[in-house]
């Protein structure tokens, strides 16, 4: 079983963004009702650059939560996307930045989620000890509202100002 462990936090400035060494195009999509909230899991379609995944991942909110990722071919996800999704789907340019021994993922949300910019940084262990960069705010971690899921049903850009900071 694949465990996901990773702290979220706000960017408060762009200052690590001299520090990217890679920005890739994404576009995802949930395919199972985002709605239903007595799921166990949510299944994304996900285009990454010029590649395809399925990924599964348990609906915890937290430091850690069980994923499953699987190779699927672009053609079949660009397909999945325009008919299967439920929601909108989400786009965001990611930048990778590394920072010591971690690489951090650095989000920059399109469309309805525009202006939004969320820093994850994935760990070994929840006891893994990771350096906060001058330019990661507030961390995010436990609040559901900034996972991509619940942008999918509710967009960055329908929060009212007190709801984003």
């Amino acid at each position: 079983m694949a465990r996901e462990i990773e702290r979220k936090f706000l960017m408060k400035n762009q200052d690590w963004k001299a520090l990217a060494y890679k920005k890739t195009h994404f576009a995802q999509g949930y395919l199972n009702d985002i709605a239903d909230t007595s799921g166990k899991s949510s299944v994304r379609v996900r285009l990454e650059g010029d590649k395809a995944n399925m990924n599964i991942k348990s609906l915890e909110i937290g430091l850690s939560r069980d994923e499953y990722e699987y190779d699927i071919p672009y053609s079949d996800a660009e397909k999945m996307l325009a008919t299967l999704a439920v929601g909108p789907v989400i786009e965001k340019y990611r930048h990778l930045v590394k920072v010591d021994n971690h690489i951090w993922e650095i989000d920059e949300f399109l469309g309805d989620n525009a202006g939004l910019v969320i820093g994850e940084v994935e760990m070994e262990s929840e006891a893994d000890r990771v350096t906060i960069p001058e330019w990661a705010g507030r961390e995010v971690t436990e609040e559901v509202r900034f996972y991509n899921i619940s942008l999918s049903k509710r967009p960055f850009n329908d929060w009212s100002e007190d709801e984003k900071q």
